[in-house]
């Protein structure tokens, strides 16, 4: 026996979506139970340009080692952050 669901409303914009769901109990509107997980493949990832002050010998080595694999520079940089983070919060 399933229960009787609420509405979801129609917003005029995100905000007030936002906002809307940010005060109400998802589960009045939405079966949980029922919900399944969903891969986005072609979603991309929020990016945010940031400024990065290194030394010109350490970039020099970023971008030869970058050269050396046949990437961007910015790219490799990325590459060893991700692989730093990833490490830096395994679960043990």
């Amino acid at each position: 026996m399933s229960k009787k669901l609420k509405e979801i409303p129609i917003f005029k914009s995100e905000t007030e979506e936002r906002e809307f769901w940010s005060k109400e109990d998802s589960t009045k509107y939405v079966d949980w139970e029922a919900a399944k997980s969903q891969t986005l493949p072609k979603l991309k990832p929020t990016t945010r340009t940031i400024s990065l002050r290194i030394s010109e010998a350490m970039l020099e080595k970023i971008r030869l080692a970058a050269n050396k694999r046949d990437v961007p520079y910015q790219s490799l940089i990325k590459m060893f952050l991700k692989e730093r983070l990833d490490e830096e919060f395994k679960i043990s």
